[in-house]
């Protein structure tokens, strides 16, 4: 007789459409009789860029909210308990319940998100579609600021995350700026998800092999602002998790503020620089007068800029129970 676990086994790839910093994927999946442990693998966090974890644990917390409900549309009755462990790199639990996970959201709406990081379509959102994506959320609130006024504030923070040689070299581990790249069908962020043309990507490339920290923030500085000058809308998501388990929760709110976005045909750009540089965030926690935990661009990519699918790892041996 199968069991509920190998049932799940088949909903992997949809649960790997989760979204994840630096498209790392970070999630790994131990499968016991009992359930399944949620964890990380240390090697595809982001020390350098994340040491708080911050972002690590917000897509640790959707990828379990991807996984409820990739189960329910599915026919499985599953729940997740949250406990952060540190020395198993574990975050959470998949158990069999009584009845199926309720969620507004299907495999059609995960399979449907995307980030779309290149120029948007001018107009920012309207209070209805606001209100939808206000509506899935239980642990933090929304703030919409205009893009256009988060514009140099975004280049600030650029100029100062990636003139450190140490972020600037964690970038290049996920970067994936040619398609002769060993990892480009896998995983990182492929120039074209990046809304880069070759030219553009083999200059960044270039800037990246000669170790140029510097020139490489003023780079990015200058692209992120004017991605931001135009009339359209930054999504703050704000909250006070107390706890490494708070914070996945929070997870699980950005990530269906993201599906109900996708369901309105609607993408983000994500903007973590902003909360990831100390002098940044601060400004934006007093602007939006709460903890900023993610930021993004949320509209109507450009016709010319929809980018392709990311890539997604093949699918990864079961890790044992305690392993």
């Amino acid at each position: 007789m199968t069991t509920w676990t190998e049932e799940f086994r088949a909903l992997e790839p949809l649960c790997a459409r989760a979204p994840s910093p630096h498209n790392a994927q970070p999630w790994t999946l131990r499968f016991s009789p009992e359930g399944i442990t949620v964890g990380w693998a240390p090697e595809r966090s982001l020390p350098v860029g994340d040491p708080t974890r911050r972002d690590l644990l917000l897509c640790l917390g959707g990828y379990v909210e991807t996984a409820l409900i990739a189960a329910a549309d599915a026919g499985l009755a599953v729940r997740a308990e949250f406990a952060v462990d540190d020395e198993q790199h574990s975050v959470a639990r998949l158990l069999p319940a009584s009845d199926r996970y309720r969620s507004d959201f299907t495999a059609a709406d995960v399979g449907a998100r995307g980030c779309a990081r290149g120029a948007y379509l001018p107009g920012r959102l309207d209070a209805e579609q606001l209100g939808r994506v206000r509506a899935q959320l239980t642990a933090t609130a929304l703030v919409e600021v205009p893009a256009r006024s988060l514009a140099a504030l975004a280049a600030r923070s650029d100029r100062r995350l990636f003139s450190a040689p140490g972020v600037a070299a964690e970038l290049r581990t996920w970067l994936r700026l040619t398609p002769r790249h060993p990892r480009y069908h896998q995983d990182g962020l492929t120039f074209r998800a990046l809304a880069m043309s070759r030219v553009e990507a083999a200059g960044l490339r270039a800037l990246l092999a000669a170790r140029a920290s510097r020139p490489l923030a003023r780079v990015l500085a200058a692209t992120q602002a004017g991605l931001l000058r135009y009339e359209g809308s930054v999504l703050v998501l704000t909250g006070d998790p107390a706890t490494p388990e708070g914070m996945a929760e929070a997870g699980r709110d950005l990530v269906r503020a993201w599906y109900a976005l996708a369901r309105q045909g609607l993408s983000v750009h994500p903007l973590s620089q902003l909360v990831d540089c100390a002098d940044t965030e601060r400004e934006l926690r007093h602007r939006v007068g709460a903890r900023p935990l993610a930021v993004f661009r949320a509209g109507r990519p450009s016709p010319s800029a929809v980018p392709p699918r990311s890539a997604r790892l093949g699918p990864r041996p079961p890790a044992a129970a305690g392993h």
